[in-house]
């Protein structure tokens, strides 16, 4: 199933572009900082990805950031997630199984919103 991510306004900025997507990340699925970039046009933008990500906290509770992992799978945004909320016990929660930081079956697991989502 896919759906339609309209990013054509450019008076949002790349973080809220950022929080879009991300918002529509299926439970039991993760993506990348770097297909997140991708699909946003900015090929090499993954740690612009990954900043946004550490803000988005702070900014919109609703932004499942737990889907959002390296493109090894690891967990590599765990330090910003505390307490029985971690990052792992949220993945877990959704039946994707972490060992040593990381995602298994990433393949299976993993949510391309360039094939996903139309433009």
């Amino acid at each position: 199933m896919s759906s339609t991510l309209k990013i054509a306004d450019k008076n949002k900025d790349f973080f809220e572009q950022v929080y879009e997507v991300v918002k529509l990340i299926p439970k039991g699925k993760v993506t990348s900082y770097g297909a997140i970039a991708n699909y946003l046009g900015s090929k090499r933008g993954a740690r612009m990805v990954g900043w946004a990500m550490n803000n988005c906290g702070k900014h919109d509770s609703t932004v499942p950031a737990h889907r959002v992992v390296n493109k090894q799978g690891l967990l590599t945004g765990k330090i910003h997630f505390s307490g029985t909320e971690s990052m792992q016990s949220r993945l877990e929660a959704e039946d994707i199984i972490i060992m040593y930081d990381q995602v298994q079956d990433l393949d299976l697991h993993f949510w391309d919103p360039i094939k996903e989502l139309k433009l």
